[in-house]
């Protein structure tokens, strides 16, 4: 059935003519005016903003908390050649928020060495026995964390009281207790004057590298958009800036392995954008911090041996690949598991504790429910969370530390480990979360629309328009649209396997290609059935020639969804209701009829039309076989009955067990209308038929063949397999629902 994931919300548009006359002087059509407005932006003054990628337009680095201090005690490292460590983290972010810092230090002349911990062996966040085994072995003096490390108390305890200072440069929310580290840079510190609280950990490490080498490094920025765009951080206000300048320099990145990797992922370096960086770059990182040890992502992302950065992009490539086949295993055994309650915590030994996060957003997204994806191994759980806007699950975890081992994340995602047997008290503490905060979990989560669209109001120049709002992301999202009253012209299945669905849309002669990721399997249902469609525009190029395209994110069917398989060759599910000799096979009527067989009298219509009136079906297959098709040979004409009756007139007696064929062949007149025509002969007393011998009634009284009970039978047969046979299905539907007389 074609149901929505999502409820849609189409935004008001209520624009002031001021504002539009703003807009104007910045050259923007009325709909990116209208999107401006939804978006609360409303004065010429936040539009200039908005629109603006300067980067003088940058706050003050120093304006973030302890900033000062840590500069200081890092220019002492420096100038005192301390051995200094970057301690990251095994994501996208991660991996350029150490290569942003390792870059800065490089450049004062620092002696510095990065660790991205191992997802499997350390975990996430500082990791004690790490810490230990640097500052013992490899003669560490500065800890300098990036992108984590609010979180981690023990280790940070451990270090400060060795003698090492640490540095906390992090972004995640922030916990009750912070750890006592030498300083801790965060734009969320509650002492902080920072105008901006919503950086990523490369965003926080950009701002460091801004403050040390008193200008802004843009050579960096590459790497900074791909971290902050990775991390789903709020596209607004200053990360906005730091993204739209940081793509201009990744279509153009001078870092060897970076390039390299963009290349096999088949990057077209003209139109990078942040699509480029969610879709191509970010999943090839994390996927290497999620199978296996991420430190080769420092050296190919600051390395410059060609040879090298190449074999490690393809290193990198390869293990994309295998993550993807991981995930859909885990996602296929996950969905097995799902049940009726409110949260979702689903645990198997020997998952992969690295796609867990992936598996667990897939699942949210189908089920919109809050899902933790756990990995057993000998009584102890790893894994990832992920949330709906409304459920606050790093809220929930957080208040309830003594679950875990380790905990960390943001409103709705987190990374664990717990012992199984906390699993029932987590559990209890998700569900009495819902109740004390009296939250709705019974709907779907809301999309937001920037409205209608007509297809002839879309062009080339519509998208270059709203181009001008990218780069998008979080609370700057792509601009989606509603279509309806449209025609399919023409639907079918492509791509590997036919996963995905490319749909032809006519209205009023317009025409417009739409693509629907991952439904394929529902050409048939979007070919026939009324829909409405949600998405977004983007531009296609194909054979040089290029046209917009409607990208489908969800998708409702208008009214019940009726499906013509009449003429096909179909396989259904067998555990589908259906009608078939007369009655309704399967006892349990569900949302979904396959009507096998038409009706083959009017006890079997009765049945039908009453099952109609008690049961509102979402979705009914047509298939309509008609046994014996008199639709085809009609109730017989007058000529058919005369030439019949003139020649068994003359053959008194005839045996029709052994010469129907015969007959059929002389007169010809198919079988099955022939049999009728004997019958309703018979009725009449025309003929009588003894042991398969008919003889001619010469004397029989003179009848109409109307006045034959049986031939009226035929005619209201006749009449309802044509109706179930060749009517269009929205006309039998509104017969059978009594809308129309049958």
């Amino acid at each position: 059935m074609i149901s929505s994931k999502y409820t849609w919300k189409v935004s008001e548009n209520d624009i002031s003519a001021d504002f539009l006359k703003a807009t104007k002087k910045y050259k923007l059509d009325e709909l990116v005016s209208q999107i401006l407005w939804q978006h609360g932006i409303r004065e010429e003054a936040t539009l200039a903003d908005f629109l603006s990628s300067d980067l003088q337009n940058l706050h003050d680095p120093f304006l973030l908390h302890d900033m000062k201090k840590a500069v200081e005690r890092i220019l002492l490292a420096v100038e005192n050649g301390e051995h200094i460590l970057v301690y990251g983290d095994y994501d996208a972010d991660g991996m350029t928020s150490s290569s942003v810092m390792k870059t800065a230090l490089d450049e004062l002349g620092a002696e510095v060495q990065v660790y991205l911990p191992n997802r499997f062996t350390d975990g996430y966040g500082p990791n004690l026995d790490v810490y230990k085994y640097f500052i013992e072995n490899e003669a560490i003096d500065l800890i300098i964390t990036v992108d984590n490390g609010v979180a981690g108390f023990d280790a940070i305890s451990f270090a400060q009281n060795a003698g090492v200072d640490v540095i906390v440069t992090d972004h995640h929310s922030m916990p009750a207790q912070l750890p006592p580290a030498y300083a801790v840079v965060h734009p969320e510190h509650p002492k902080s004057d920072y105008p901006f609280k919503y950086l990523a950990g490369v965003g926080v490490a950009f701002k460091v590298a801004c403050a040390l080498l008193e200008y802004i490094p843009t050579e960096m920025l590459d790497l900074v958009a791909i971290g902050t765009i990775a991390d789903m951080v709020s596209l607004t206000d200053e990360n906005r800036v730091l993204v739209a300048n940081g793509l201009k320099v990744l279509a153009n990145t001078e870092r060897a392995g970076l390039a390299k990797l963009m290349e096999i992922a088949g990057v077209d370096f003209e139109t990078v954008n942040e699509e480029t960086v969610g879709f191509q770059i970010a999943p090839r990182l994390n996927a290497l911090g999620r199978l296996d040890d991420p430190n080769p992502a420092i050296e190919l992302l600051t390395g410059w041996d060609e040879d090298e950065t190449f074999e490690i992009a393809k290193m990198i490539d390869e293990k994309n690949v295998e993550r993807k086949a991981i995930v859909e295993q885990i996602y296929k055994e996950a969905s097995q598991m799902l049940t009726d309650e409110p949260v979702q915590i689903l645990y198997k030994e020997g998952w992969h504790k690295g796609v867990l996060g992936i598996v667990a957003g897939r699942l949210l997204e189908q089920i919109h429910k809050p899902v933790i994806m756990l990995a057993e191994e000998n009584g102890i759980l790893r894994g990832s969370a992920r949330s709906i806007d409304n459920y606050n699950i790093f809220k929930v975890l957080d208040a309830h530390r003594e679950l875990f081992i380790a905990v960390g994340g943001h409103k709705q995602a987190a990374g664990m480990t717990l012992l199984l047997e906390n699993i029932p008290a987590l559990k209890q503490a998700m569900t009495d979360f819902i109740t004390e905060n009296e939250l709705d979990m019974s709907g779907k989560s809301e999309i937001e629309l920037a409205g209608k669209v007509q297809l002839g109001n879309l062009s080339l120049a519509t998208i270059q328009n709203l181009a001008k709002l990218a780069p998008f992301g979080m609370d700057n999202p792509k601009p989606k649209f509603l279509i309806e009253d449209f025609t399919v012209v023409q639907a079918r299945s492509m791509g590997k396997n036919n996963e995905h669905l490319k749909l032809k849309l006519e209205q009023e002669k317009m025409q417009l290609d739409a693509v629907y990721f991952g439904h394929g399997a529902e050409s048939l249902e979007f070919e026939q059935a009324e829909t409405a469609l949600v998405g977004s525009l983007t531009s296609n190029t194909w054979n040089g020639n290029t046209s917009v395209q409607f990208m489908v994110e969800d998708a409702q069917a208008i009214g019940v969804e009726l499906l013509d398989v009449r003429s096909r060759q179909i396989n259904l599910p067998e555990n589908l209701s259906r009608f078939a000799n007369n009655e309704v096979k399967n006892d349990i009527i569900g949302e979904v009829l396959v009507l096998a067989e038409a009706p083959t009298d009017e006890r079997g219509l009765n049945a039908l039309t009453e099952l109609f009136k008690t049961h509102e079906f979402k979705l009914i297959y047509f298939k309509d076989k008609v046994d014996k098709a008199y639709y085809l040979t009609g109730a017989g004409t007058h000529d058919q009955f005369a030439r019949l009756y003139k020649v068994i007139y003359q053959y008194p007696e005839f045996d029709i067990r052994y010469k129907l064929k015969n007959l059929v062949d002389f007169l010809k007149i198919p079988e099955i209308l022939l049999v009728k025509m004997i019958q309703i002969f018979e009725e009449l007393g025309f003929v009588t038929i003894t042991d398969g011998l008919m003889k001619v009634n010469k004397e029989a009284p003179k009848h109409e063949i109307a006045e034959s009970s049986i031939y009226q039978e035929l005619e209201k047969l006749v009449k309802m397999q044509e109706l179930f046979a060749l009517a269009p299905v929205k006309e039998i539907y509104q017969k059978l629902k009594g809308d129309t007389e049958i």
